[in-house]
């Protein structure tokens, strides 16, 4: 088919013309960023946080009482907890991943000089005892986990003290990019310049924070915080027990000692939902927005096309009269379309691009990656093939006999 003679006449409606290569290029710009930043939060989303979240929950435990005895409380509330059927583990910590609230320190394989100017790697500070490993679900994959023994009482006047330290596999990797960092040295956990042996590696535990630049440093520090009368507990219940054995244990946990109030008892699958809510909202109305322009473009092409059929349906009955077949008419509307989303997908695709460094300058989003694009281009392109088929379809029944009418 000759495109110059549909190129001419589409020269001749600049206004139309103008209108859907404008809405095809903003849908097809709007289209490719949406969808990268859905994918990008998608990803954000489904992270592992290294617990069995499925199986888990956590609480608190708040003394009131003015001669409350919080070791004593600590010790007979895990006692109590470990000893009920369905219980798989249970310890003391002081948050769990993605609860946005926690300790934190920066490490390093060196003792820390202050005002060295040197970068330190930062990292989640887990309060753990012999069973943290097991009750966050998490696996040890090299050394070995602490002993009960090995747990020391944090207080006011002490601070933290302890000697060993187990790391997530990612902090490892980073203080020891080669060989094994078990037995290793690091500092800056209590302070400095004291050094702290790497006894063991589990394969992942985020931070509490989601957002976090360095999410998958973690480290887990032998010490139970005695410095308030507030313990914190997570429980990992045996698989489909969790909400039972939730309910027991709070149960069970505020009969046993009424000096203190039993709050915050979440399962840990609900403390990640909090903390991606806000992405799942922005994944939802972006779907929305690709959709209602993808749906408004498609609808504006099916309008102006079904305008311009009715515009020259003399003008399709004379070709038909001259011989030319319906195949020929759809394909003339359908070529017609084509030149015009092309257009705009040209324009789009410079629009896309240009959106990304827009959004790269003032929000520190990522390169868009160039499939994008093309692929964005490959939908609008068929969105219009889509949209134009039934208008062109009433012209291809145009009867010959239209040709021979007065106006």
């Amino acid at each position: 088919m000759d495109i110059k003679p549909i190129y001419s006449a589409l020269m001749r409606n600049k206004a139309g013309l103008a209108l859907i290569v404008l809405q095809v290029a903003i849908t097809l710009a709007v289209v490719c960023n949406s969808l990268f930043i859905i994918v990008e939060r998608s990803e954000l989303v489904a992270r592992p946080s290294g617990m069995d979240e499925a199986n888990t929950f956590r609480l608190a435990s708040l003394g009131f009482v003015r001669d409350y005895d919080l070791k004593s409380a600590i010790r007979q509330d895990l006692d109590l907890i470990r000893s009920l059927p369905g219980v798989a583990a249970a310890t003391l910590t002081n948050t769990v991943p993605t609860s946005n609230g926690g300790w934190s320190t920066g490490v390093d394989t060196q003792p820390l000089e202050r005002g060295s100017g040197k970068d330190q790697i930062g990292s989640a500070l887990y309060f753990a005892d012999e069973q943290t490993i097991e009750a966050f679900g998490t696996r040890l994959i090299e050394g070995r986990n602490f002993r009960a023994e090995e747990i020391t009482d944090s207080v006011r006047e002490t601070g933290i003290q302890f000697d060993s330290v187990i790391v997530s596999e990612a902090l490892a990797k980073a203080l020891v990019p080669e060989g094994s960092a078990v037995g290793k040295v690091i500092y800056g956990i209590s302070d400095d310049t004291s050094p702290k042996t790497i006894i063991g590696v589990v394969d992942r535990l985020q931070m509490p924070w989601p957002g976090a630049e360095e999410v998958e440093h973690s480290t887990l520090v032998p010490t139970r915080n005695l410095g308030e009368n507030y313990s914190f507990y997570v429980v990992r219940a045996e698989p489909g027990q969790r909400d039972s054995v939730m309910k027991e244990v709070e149960a069970k946990l505020q009969a046993a000692n009424p000096g203190r109030i039993i709050r915050g008892v979440r399962t840990v699958e609900s403390v990640r939902a909090d903390a991606y809510r806000d992405d799942h909202a922005m994944m939802s109305i972006l779907f929305g927005v690709m959709a209602a322009m993808l749906l408004v473009t498609g609808a504006g092409i099916v309008g102006l096309a079904s305008f311009w059929v009715t515009r020259r349906t003399k003008q399709i009955g004379t070709r038909r009269a001259l011989g030319a077949r319906r195949f020929n008419i759809k394909a003339y509307f359908q070529t017609e379309n084509g030149i015009m989303v092309g257009m705009g997908i040209v324009l789009g695709g410079l629009m896309a691009y240009g959106f990304n460094a827009w959004l790269m300058s003032e929000y520190d989003a990522a390169r868009l990656p160039w499939y994008y694009v093309p692929v964005g281009a490959l939908v609008v392109f068929v969105l219009g093939q889509l949209a134009v088929w039934g208008p062109a379809a009433r012209a291809a029944r145009v009867s010959p006999a239209v040709a021979t009418r007065t106006a």
